[in-house]
């Protein structure tokens, strides 16, 4: 899986310790080593990460590789991005998307 700083790489073991668990929100990127958009989405995500670091957490989960938590969100494309905020799924989104795109789409949960 592509390594981005500032985005962690979780598991199903790891899984609802990491972002279940996060006190911050966390956006989590289901990926695969075979998806160009994945590929894409990385440099982006790892801007946000950046930038947003105090409002939000960035991880990414392989889904050939963790197939429990792929199948208990019911993720079928890649790259899915998901937001967790207090352990429940708040927003899903699917495909790559430009940064300023993104940061949009996320204002309503990086909200205070």
């Amino acid at each position: 899986m592509m390594q981005v700083e500032g985005v962690a790489e979780v598991t199903d073991a790891d899984f609802d310790a990491e972002v279940l668990g996060a006190e911050l929100p966390v956006l989590v990127k289901f990926t695969a080593d075979w998806c160009g958009p994945c590929r894409q989405l990385g440099p982006v995500l790892g801007a946000v990460a950046a930038e947003e670091a105090d409002r939000l957490r960035i991880v990414q989960l392989d889904v050939d590789r963790n197939p429990e938590v792929t199948v208990r969100y019911g993720v079928l494309a890649t790259p899915t991005l998901m937001v967790f905020r207090a352990g429940e799924p708040v927003k899903s989104m699917v495909g790559a998307r430009p940064k300023r795109r993104l940061l949009q789409e996320l204002e309503d949960v990086l909200a205070p």
